[in-house]
């Protein structure tokens, strides 16, 4: 089955989502994007040569709708969309990568019974490599959730969760790429700090985190026992961890994301991506959102 599929938004995550969709294979006569600033609008038809036009138009000629708008644009997409209902014959699949707004938002604005699936993406998702987490809402059927899965699965991995731990979920991959990058920062000053360069600091820091975490997601070794294997009795790295737990490093993190957790249960926005201009997929930087 050939989908048609419309993407509500082309800022950073909307431009990734359509990025990875062509390169795993999703020919651009199936793909529609709607973005409502005009400059962008063009520099996306340019660079990938997809139509791009306005919601109603885009979701009429769809059987999957991503949206990727800011949250205080969601209602006017809404009302779009459910015009677009009205006027249509095809049985839409809504997914939302929106974070902090429930399924229930969508279903309630859409016509009675329209499948919705929410979706928790993170910001490495711009590089192909992102952790999302997806949550169905009533309608959805497994053929349906199945699709959602493989095309997500474009631009990283994906892990199916009720709803109700999408909060947990935030706290955890959604803001998590933040943590990872204030310990980068943390270790580059500190290497500043004893007489490195940063440049220096920068490339040892960079390649560690990056050499990290491949073995730790392609090893199959649990993180206890990696840290275990670098940490010789009496040596430098037992010296390092002990601060590190004197420190509270462990209920530190325990605190950030019971905090991160409550804001996202409050309705907070998904974390911000509108300043990584020049991360996406290897491209240009870009001038807006």
């Amino acid at each position: 089955m050939t989908e048609r599929i419309a993407i509500i938004g082309g800022g950073k995550i909307g431009e990734a989502l359509l990025a990875g969709l062509i390169q795993s294979g999703k020919q651009t006569k199936d793909l529609v994007v709607s973005e409502k600033m005009e400059s962008r609008a063009t520099e996306i038809a340019d660079e990938y040569g997809v139509l791009v036009t306005d919601v109603r138009a885009a979701a009429e000629s769809a059987q999957f709708v991503f949206i990727a708008t800011k949250p205080d644009d969601v209602d006017s997409v809404l009302r779009d969309l459910a015009a677009a209902d009205d006027n249509g014959d095809v049985e839409r699949v809504t997914v939302s990568l929106v974070a902090g707004l429930p399924l229930t938002r969508f279903e309630n604005a859409l016509q009675a019974g329209s499948p919705v699936v929410r979706v928790m993406p993170n910001t490495p998702m711009l590089v192909n490599e992102a952790m999302a987490a997806v949550a169905r809402g009533r309608y959805v059927s497994d053929e349906q959730l199945e699709v959602v899965i493989r095309l997500l699965e474009s631009v990283g991995k994906v892990a199916v969760v009720p709803e109700k731990q999408m909060d947990a979920v935030t706290a955890l991959s959604g803001s998590g790429p933040a943590y990872v990058f204030l310990l980068a920062e943390a270790l580059i000053d500190a290497g500043v700090a004893l007489g490195l360069s940063r440049p220096q600091a920068v490339e040892l820091t960079v390649q560690t985190v990056r050499g990290a975490g491949l073995l730790l997601s392609e090893s199959g070794i649990s993180p206890v026992d990696l840290r275990a294997a670098v940490t010789s009795p009496g040596g430098t790295t037992a010296a390092a961890i002990r601060e590190f737990e004197a420190g509270g490093l462990r209920h530190s993190v325990y605190e950030a994301t019971r905090a991160a957790a409550a804001v996202s249960a409050r309705g907070g926005h998904r974390p911000d991506v509108e300043g990584l201009g020049g991360v996406n997929n290897g491209r240009s930087e870009r001038d807006t959102p």
